[in-house]
């Protein structure tokens, strides 16, 4: 049985607090994902088919190194603990435990992620 899944993912994460934008749907302001959110997101999710593997139940503690291309963008990794829904884990909720780390490559802007199993807190 595993109990690590590792994952490396090709791309800059779109900040999911600034990743907003406000569209009209039937008369109504809704607030949406940006298409820089849209775009990672499927992105993401075409890098993990090849790399997924069990979806877990059990609570989890994630290791995340985002390096990103230029300085601006706030270490925010909340769009990739979505996408790590129904692909690592069934639901966000199941994470315990969180290492996140800010790194700088323009040239290869990517994320490594580490998901571990870890004992139920009661």
């Amino acid at each position: 049985m595993r109990t690590k899944q590792a994952f490396l993912i090709i791309g800059e994460p779109a900040s999911k607090a600034n990743s907003r934008r406000i569209v009209m749907i039937r008369g109504t302001a809704r607030s949406i994902k940006s298409q820089k959110a849209l775009n990672y997101v499927a992105s993401f999710k075409l890098q993990c088919l090849q790399q997924a593997g069990e979806v877990w139940e059990d609570d989890v503690s994630v290791t995340i190194h985002i390096y990103y291309a230029s300085r601006r963008p706030d270490l925010d990794e909340s769009v990739i603990l979505d996408c790590l829904q129904d692909v690592a884990y069934r639901n966000d909720r199941q994470v315990k435990e969180k290492h996140i780390y800010w790194h700088l490559d323009r040239e290869n802007p990517r994320s490594i992620i580490e998901v571990e199993k870890i004992k139920p807190l009661d």
